[in-house]
């Protein structure tokens, strides 16, 4: 009888030891499990900066914007020379004559100058696209490429935008500043959707007023408090999010920044990653048209993800 409670004491001792064995190995897994997910995630982060500042600094990116000039109805000639109607900072001295009536827009190239239209040799008088339309806007190329010119549209405005790859905001860019990238700022929100063809009035920096799609809303949790963002539409399926929080105007950029979020799952699912809010073009020229956060996104709430205010930007 002595034997067996030895035997058996024995064989308890061992199972508990072997139960402290698998606990450890347990929490040893799930460290390793952790330290994976937290690389992975700092891996995507670090991709995404990459890619946000290559497309900024491109050739033709944002921080390329040496110009924008409005257009008023009529004929008008357009270079850098004193001469023009509507003079341009950079760029051949005489582009030509732009004419805008009706709504339509008529370029003749000055016959002095090499010019392209959309890739090709310009060899005559052309119809101009905006960027309002289907097709995009038609570019005008100068300086070999370097330089482009198209029209936007702004409500029943239209202007030159002129962008050239020797802008002094692209060659002295000096980099982006960042949060440091935190999973906790990866939050899920719920959409809600607003009737097929609902808009929303969205001010921009130039002080006008777009009415612009509207899908839905999106609702999320942080610290124990719900916060709303109304979502626009620019036709690409995501939620486009343009919010103001209270770091706006300290460390994060005074006029808002901008976020994309996935299209929300069947049941209304969105991922909101808050370290991939970044600045808009107009905290780094003063040649940008930035639509500007509406007041249902102007959150109470300090937002210390994502990107930082540049530290040159243009004080807007």
């Amino acid at each position: 009888m002595l034997r067996a409670c030895v035997v058996m004491g024995v064989v308890a001792v061992g199972v508990a030891l072997a139960g402290c064995g698998n606990d450890n190995e347990g929490k040893k897994v799930d460290a390793k499990a952790m330290s994976v997910q937290e690389e992975a995630f700092q891996a995507e982060q670090q991709r995404w900066r990459r890619e946000r500042v290559q497309a900024l600094t491109r050739p033709d990116g944002w921080t390329s914007l040496v110009g924008l000039h409005w257009v008023e109805p009529g004929p008008h000639y357009f270079g850098s020379d004193a001469d023009n109607g509507i003079r341009l900072g950079v760029g051949p001295a005489h582009v030509g004559m732009i004419e805008l009536r009706d709504g339509r827009l008529r370029f003749v190239p000055d016959k002095d100058v090499a010019l392209t239209l959309d890739g090709e040799p310009m060899t005559g008088v052309a119809s101009i696209r905006a960027d309002d339309e289907p097709a995009g806007p038609s570019v005008i190329g100068f300086d070999e490429g370097k330089g482009l010119i198209t029209v936007l549209k702004r409500g029943d405005r239209y202007a030159l935008r002129v962008k050239h790859a020797d802008a002094a905001t692209r060659t002295q860019f000096k980099g982006l500043d960042y949060w440091t990238a935190d999973p906790d700022w990866q939050v899920e929100g719920t959409f809600t959707a607003h009737p097929p063809g609902t808009t929303l009035p969205v001010g921009n920096i130039i002080g006008t007023l777009d009415d612009t799609p509207n899908p839905g809303v999106v609702e999320f949790q942080r610290d124990g408090q719900s916060y709303r963002l109304e979502a626009l539409d620019e036709g690409d399926g995501r939620l486009f999010l343009v919010f103001a929080d209270r770091t706006s105007g300290h460390e994060s950029y005074g006029a808002g920044r901008f976020l994309y979020a996935d299209p929300p799952t069947a049941d209304g699912r969105v991922r909101i990653d808050f370290n991939q809010a970044y600045n808009p073009p107009c905290a780094f020229t003063p040649f940008a048209t930035c639509p500007l956060p509406p007041l249902e996104n102007r959150l109470d709430l300090a937002i210390t993800a994502g990107e930082k205010k540049y530290a040159h930007d243009t004080g807007n």
